[in-house]
């Protein structure tokens, strides 16, 4: 029969090991690291990241970081360099080879051969004399007390260090870049992330119809457009086609329940008269912020006064931005 212990004194364990070794890691950040950096922006090749076991996939996750906040790497598996792999290693590249105890048999038949590439070798290594350390360029700290299992064996504590310092490196990478909003969106066109930096109100507005009224259009008028378009509301224009309010479905509701006969009104007698717009190159994260904000469904696009279109809430569902 399993005996039932203290599971979240057990979980809030783990995450203060792992916690305390990050803080821990902190203070070790120095000239070296910096030096590493340094290194890594003077590339003229790839960043190639390797290591085996658990250190293997967290190397796959740094890579991945890298790739899509500007730094080109690659992965090779340490195991495989040794069977061919290592041919994708060129002498302008710079290798992180990440390894807990940097003394594993594969890390020490790999190193003398990475050597003879020419690329330059950074160490992410929990042992800072190990032969991984020793053969390095470089070395980054990645000591830790102990593992967060509470055997002290399965990689717990060492992983999420790796990942951390990977994470480090690769927003110094970035930041040193200037590397921008813009930029990102460029590696994430897919996506609601993608579509939160790039699209914009005139990519989507086209897409609806455009409903709109004259000021002295007759109530009957107004609710016709405002059925007809499907948007639940509607631009109301001057005689110079200028935006000088917007009604919708709640103003023709207000108006039944103020009026018993509405059939002398005008739209000018029940519109809003600052409807909230926004203008066709702004981007769509915004007009989902301001319908938020102010607790609407639909925006009016507007451009030198005038009403283009409407972009609703049903759009950026559609998008996946909500």
């Amino acid at each position: 029969m399993k005996i039932i212990k203290n599971i979240k004194t057990i979980a809030k364990n783990v995450l203060e090991i792992e916690a305390n070794a990050i803080l821990y890691s902190r203070e070790l950040i120095d000239d070296n690291f910096e030096a590493c950096i340094k290194t890594l922006l003077e590339c003229r090749g790839r960043v190639v990241i390797t290591g085996i076991g658990k250190s293997a996939i967290i190397g796959q996750k740094i890579v991945a970081t890298m790739n899509s906040t500007g730094t080109p790497a690659l992965f090779m598996h340490a195991a495989d360099a040794i069977h061919g792999d290592l041919g994708m290693i060129q002498n302008q590249d710079t290798v992180i080879c990440i390894s807990k105890s940097g003394n594993t048999s594969e890390i020490k038949i790999l190193m003398p051969l990475l050597k003879r590439t020419g690329a330059k070798i950074i160490a992410l290594v929990g042992d800072i004399n190990s032969t991984l350390a020793v053969q390095s360029d470089f070395v980054i700290n990645a000591t830790s007390s102990r593992e967060a299992c509470p055997l002290n064996l399965a990689p717990t504590t060492s992983t999420t260090l790796a990942l951390a310092l990977g994470d480090a490196i690769a927003m110094c990478l970035l930041e040193c870049r200037n590397f921008t909003k813009e930029d990102f969106a460029k590696y994430h066109p897919g996506g609601a992330l993608g579509k939160k930096l790039y699209l914009k109100v005139e990519e989507i507005y086209p897409n609806n119809l455009l409903p709109k009224v004259a000021n002295n259009a007759k109530i009957k008028d107004v609710i016709y457009e405002i059925t007809s378009k499907r948007l639940g509301a509607t631009a109301v224009v001057n005689q110079d086609n200028e935006l000088c309010g917007m009604i919708t479905d709640g103003d023709l509701r207000r108006m039944m329940e103020k009026f018993d006969d509405f059939s002398s009104l005008l739209a000018s007698d029940i519109m809003s008269k600052t409807p909230t717009t926004i203008h066709p190159e702004e981007y769509a994260v915004l007009a989902l912020q301001i319908m938020q904000s102010k607790n609407i469904t639909q925006l009016i696009v507007v451009e030198e006064k005038t009403p283009i279109g409407f972009i609703h809430l049903h759009d950026l569902l559609k998008e996946g931005l909500v």
